[in-house]
């Protein structure tokens, strides 16, 4: 089978750090050309806009979306429109509506739609899932806490309605919660505190339910100096297990019991292939779901006033 014609929107960090990389090692794939307002990619055809690289290039067979999630939907429908499969960065849109609609128009037309959560191919997310499986679990809490100034230093877009703010990475940790806990949860309640000059939440606390009373909760917070921490920790009847540096490793009452090189993003161009080989969307939105559930039942907290 000849290589997948790919192409990206949206050339920042990420896609330097970790798309370009991991398309370029994946023989399914054969990038042929970028659109970005402010970036391009040396040795392909570079464009402005989405709509001047569709009409130029009608090579491209899917398109991956990396731009910020309040300007996906547009450029996800355009794409789809034109007939090519869409590979949605995380979160995959601004509201679970947009995305509803996109994974409809896919269907109607017979393409893939992924919405991408890379944080589920890190190394030791299945190990914890098949350890959660084989046991009683009886509480379960995230901590996530990072430096917003290390990560997305002068990202503005991040603060604004639709940019999920502390969300942002939370939304990573969720999407591991919703993969690896045996029953749905839900939220029960939840604060969210924002600072007095952004319009999203810099720091969130979340209570967790599922069907038989599970105990779990979340912590996300901008604000942490030194040492990171992307943390999952469950209190089971076989030990307590911690999934730490976001899922990464995986220790059973301190043992590490998994640990391998992080291979999220080659693993999510892997996925990209499989589902257009099939003909299938693969389209999880438990994340969002979660996230648009806190902003609709958590209370609001103003804080100080942040500037990076």
């Amino acid at each position: 089978m000849s290589p997948i014609h790919l192409a990206i929107v949206g050339v920042g960090k990420i896609v330097r750090d970790q798309h370009l990389p991991s398309i370029a090692k994946n023989p399914d794939f054969k990038l042929i050309a970028a659109a970005s307002r402010h970036g391009t990619v040396d040795g392909i055809d570079n464009f402005k806009s989405i709509d001047d690289m569709l009409a130029a290039v009608p090579a491209i067979d899917a398109v991956s979306l990396c731009m910020p999630p309040q300007y996906r939907y547009e450029a996800a429908h355009k794409a789809l429109a034109a007939g090519k499969h869409v590979f949605l960065e995380k979160p995959p849109g601004a509201t679970l509506s947009e995305v509803a609609d996109l994974e409809a128009l896919a269907a109607s037309k017979g393409l893939s739609l992924f919405a991408s959560w890379h944080s589920r191919y890190a190394p030791g997310v299945e190990a914890a899932k098949a350890f959660l499986a084989s046991t009683t679990i009886r509480s379960l809490k995230v901590i996530w806490k990072e430096d917003v100034r290390h990560w997305h230093p002068n990202q503005e877009w991040i603060w604004q309605a639709g940019g999920l703010g502390v969300f942002d990475p939370g939304i990573n940790a969720l999407s591991i919660v919703t993969h690896i806990l045996p029953r749905p949860v839900f939220i029960t309640s939840a604060t969210l505190e924002f600072p007095e000059n952004r319009d999203a939440p810099i720091a969130a606390n979340i209570q967790f339910t599922d069907a038989v009373g599970l105990d779990v909760s979340a912590e996300f917070d901008w604000r942490q100096t030194g040492k990171q921490s992307w943390d999952i920790v469950a209190e089971t009847d076989a030990g307590q297990m911690l999934l730490s540096e976001g899922g990464a490793k995986l220790s059973i009452d301190g043992v590490i019991r998994h640990e391998e090189p992080e291979q999220e993003y080659p693993l999510l161009y892997k996925r990209f292939a499989e589902i257009i080989k099939a003909g299938r969307s693969d389209v999880d939105l438990a994340p969002l779901r979660h996230v648009a559930d806190a902003f609709m039942l958590g209370r609001r907290k103003f804080v100080d006033s942040f500037y990076d």
